[in-house]
Parts: C-alpha cells; sequence; structure tokens
C-alpha cells in the first residue's frame, strides 16, 4: 500500500477506538465529515468494509476488527518512540492522565502536585475521578490508583500513601435517634449510605475486621453516592451512618460533627499505590509525575 495512506490507516484507528466519528475527529482536530471521507476511501481502496455504520453507533466489522488490532498496538509505539525522542528537548513536556478515586485525588495527588506543577510548566496532568476500577491500558490512561492489594501483578506499583484504616461514622444527632449499633449485625436496622461501583453495577459491601475476624456487610440506606465526599456531607447532615477513610472523618470527630460506630471493627488496608504498565521506557514526564507522588515515611 502507498505510504500516502498512513494518515488513512491513522484516521481508521482512532474511529475504531473511540467508537465515534465525533470523538475520533475532535482528537485529530479534523472534521467529522473529511474524518468520514478519508475512511470510505480507505475502504474503497481496500476493497472491504472496516466499520458498521448505524445512526447510534460505530463498530468495526470482522475485517475491521482485525486490522485494529495489527495496527494499533504498532501506533502506540511510534508513538512511544516520538516521545523518547521529545525527551532530548531541554524541558520535560508531555501530558500524563490518571484514573483515581476523589478521595485519593484529593487527600493524596493534589496536595503533591500541586507543588508540582509550578516547576514543570510543561508537562500537563490530567485526572479522572473513578470508582469503577478502570482498565487503565485500554482506556488509555498513563497511571491509575488502586489499594496496594488491587493491582495487577503485571503493573508497576508506586506506594503514595500509608496503610489506610477505614471507619464507620455517624452524626450526634443520628446516633441520639437510633442507638448505635453493637455488632455489624446490628447496621442493618440503620439508614446506611451506600457507595455505588459502576464496574458491577451494585454497591460497595462494606468490610469489617475485628483481630481475626472479618466480615462483610451489605447495607442498606436512603442515599447512595458515587463519591466520598458526598458520603461525608450526608453523614454530617444526619443522614446516616457512613464507611470512609478515617483520615477524612477524624478532624469531624474531633470537633464533635461526627461519633465513630463500631470502632473495634474499623479494618486496615494496604496503602494506596499508584500503578502503570510495565513498557520499554516510561517518558520523563510520567516518570517525574511518579516520583512526585511517591510515598516516604
Amino acid at each position: 500500500m502507498a505510504r500516502e495512506g498512513y494518515g488513512d490507516l491513522l484516521a481508521f484507528v482512532a474511529v475504531a477506538r473511540e467508537r465515534s466519528f465525533t470523538r475520533a475527529a475532535a482528537q485529530l482536530g479534523v472534521s467529522q465529515s473529511a474524518l468520514s471521507h478519508t475512511v470510505r476511501a480507505l475502504e474503497a481502496r481496500l476493497g472491504v468494509r472496516l466499520l458498521t455504520r448505524t445512526t447510534r453507533s460505530v463498530a468495526p466489522t470482522e475485517a475491521g476488527e482485525q486490522l485494529y488490532n495489527k495496527l494499533a498496538p504498532r501506533f502506540d509505539e511510534i508513538e512511544s518512540d516520538l516521545a523518547e525522542v521529545l525527551e532530548l528537548r531541554d524541558s520535560p513536556r508531555g501530558t500524563v492522565r490518571i484514573s483515581a478515586t476523589d478521595y485519593a485525588a484529593n487527600a493524596l495527588l493534589w496536595p503533591r502536585l500541586s507543588a508540582f506543577m509550578p516547576r514543570y510548566p510543561d508537562i500537563k496532568v490530567e485526572i479522572i475521578t473513578d470508582y469503577g476500577l478502570t482498565d487503565i491500558v485500554a482506556e488509555r490512561y498513563d497511571i491509575g490508583v488502586r489499594l496496594g492489594n488491587q493491582v495487577a501483578q503485571n503493573m508497576i506499583a508506586v506506594r503514595i500513601g500509608p496503610d489506610l484504616r477505614m471507619a464507620m461514622v455517624a452524626s450526634p444527632a443520628y446516633l441520639q435517634a437510633h442507638p448505635a449499633p453493637q455488632t455489624p449485625d446490628e447496621l442493618a436496622a440503620h439508614n446506611c449510605i451506600n457507595l455505588r461501583l459502576p464496574t458491577h453495577g451494585g454497591c460497595y459491601a462494606w468490610e469489617l475486621a475485628n483481630g481475626d475476624r472479618e466480615v462483610q456487610v451489605r447495607v442498606q440506606g436512603q442515599l447512595t453516592f458515587n463519591g466520598t465526599y458526598p458520603m461525608l456531607a450526608a453523614a454530617l447532615d444526619g443522614c446516616g451512618v457512613a464507611y470512609l477513610p478515617e483520615d477524612l472523618a477524624k478532624e469531624h470527630v474531633a470537633a464533635g460533627r461526627l461519633c465513630w460506630v463500631l470502632e473495634e471493627w474499623f479494618p486496615t488496608f494496604p496503602g494506596l499505590h499508584i500503578y502503570y504498565p510495565s513498557r520499554r521506557q516510561s517518558s520523563r514526564a510520567l516518570s517525574l509525575v511518579v516520583e512526585a507522588l511517591r510515598y516516604s515515611t
């Protein structure tokens, strides 16, 4: 195939990856009509349909899927090679995309990045808050954040925080109207504030531990959120019992705005880690962000 067709291949890869002409056009900086024309011209030259188009979606055909699986890794490798060349510039630059929970972003990432960013004006950081246990490779993130025991073995993991202790809390007003539970089973009688996990579509089961005893409790209540900070706000407003990182709640407990609930059942988990794929060579921008986030005792 003539070399002038490489741009057509790149356009096809973008559409197949995004499953959308609109998103792919925005990514490539071209109009949607121009991108559609480019892909149709590629299909005409190859003599095979690569994409199935409907009014609502775009999906690769069998031939398109085969071509995408062969091309995408090669274009990614070319991008990586070009990034290595660009690293020879005096000032490190590039964009580092991070997937993290709202708690990790606020409590750990931003306090360190706020000091890091002014020193490297050509490095851009994009943080997307998410509780979905995102596949960072498939979604093209550079870094993910998870508890240490949740990181896949084929990833490079770097600790960014101490061990994480979770806590259950409620406001004094709530506990005055609803006597505090004495056992995990008694949580069933309480208005508990749930966390929705988009990956599974269900709510997070509270993991509790008392010495060697470990239990998981599926709680019920009027309120369900997809983030930690709305759960904290709801607990402060007296709406029920919440399950939160202990360090997020302790200042409110010290001020008398919240009370510990079933404190002997607070579990401790391996600390939060950033993780990223094991690659031949990471970009300098990524390496600098990793070092800025690294936890030191």
